[in-house]
């Protein structure tokens, strides 16, 4: 990932922001990579693929 991919703004519940901050310390990454991760899986398991148009496209 880097600077230029799309950037979304979220409101996170104290408790999970205390979850996502633990998350990641505990896997030495960035609190986005953890949701990043988190996503990817729930995609995975609803057989989402990259194959799957992006916002805006056509499919």
């Amino acid at each position: 990932m880097s600077r230029t991919d799309p950037q979304v703004a979220v409101r996170l519940p104290p408790d999970v922001k205390a979850f996502l901050k633990a998350e990641a310390k505990e896997n030495a990454s960035s609190q986005n990579s953890e949701i990043v991760r988190a996503l990817r899986a729930s995609m995975r398991a609803k057989g989402w693929s990259s194959t799957h148009p992006q916002e805006g496209e056509v499919g």
